[in-house]
């Protein structure tokens, strides 16, 4: 099966700034405006190619469909994933931590992918929420151009808003394909950014046990 064939599956996507709703065509599938299908045959034209032969014939099209779902985090607010929260839990106050969430982004400098893993981790005051929602944060920013040291603090300061805690930590390693497929190439080489707030950042012991629980 080629990487065409999953074109049908393609979620709705939300609005990126400025483009509001997508507009769906009659088979189904987001409709690209001619102008940004333009834009990338002259990018393939530019690259050295023929946007004209067969095998590139639908590739704008689907590069348009594809970027709107690269982005959808532009469509949603991360934050709306943390407003059911639960106050019974059984007295539980030490730290809530899930671990190596993966995730992709795309560098808002060159359009290149960010591949990584996260671990979110937040020291309840009085309320929780369901594990899965600190992912959907992760993956409401991570959708968008990023730069690495911005998605980490944005997922921190979210999470600190709406839960407000007694601390969060967040730590992302990643990997950057404008740096490890174009200019100096140097793959296998991570980045590693940290946001501490709270007790996690006021008290060494604590943040030290945040980092011993993560694999830091």
């Amino acid at each position: 099966m080629s990487c065409a064939d999953h074109d049908d599956d393609l979620p709705p996507a939300g609005g990126l700034h400025g483009g509001g709703a997508p507009v769906l065509a009659e088979d189904g599938k987001i409709a690209v405006p001619e102008e940004v299908a333009e834009a990338i045959r002259t990018l393939i034209r530019w690259s050295g190619d023929d946007p004209a032969r067969e095998g590139l014939l639908d590739t704008p099209r689907r590069v348009a469909r594809a970027w709107r779902e690269y982005c959808q985090g532009y469509g949603e607010d991360p934050a709306v994933h943390l407003v059911r929260q639960f106050e019974e839990v059984g007295g539980y106050d030490e730290i809530v931590l899930l671990k190596d969430i993966p995730f992709q982004s795309h560098c808002e400098h060159h359009m290149a992918p960010i591949t990584g893993k996260a671990s979110i981790a937040y020291l309840p005051k009085d309320r929780v929420v369901g594990i899965s929602k600190l992912a959907r944060v992760l993956h409401g920013y991570a959708r968008r151009l990023q730069i690495q040291e911005r998605l980490t603090a944005e997922v921190a300061q979210c999470i600190w808003d709406n839960l407000q805690p007694e601390g969060v930590a967040v730590v992302i390693e990643a990997q950057h394909g404008c740096m490890t497929g174009r200019g100096v190439r140097t793959p296998g080489v991570g980045m590693v950014t940290s946001r501490m707030m709270g007790s996690f950042l006021s008290d060494p012991r604590s943040r030290k046990e945040v980092l011993s629980l993560m694999g830091y």
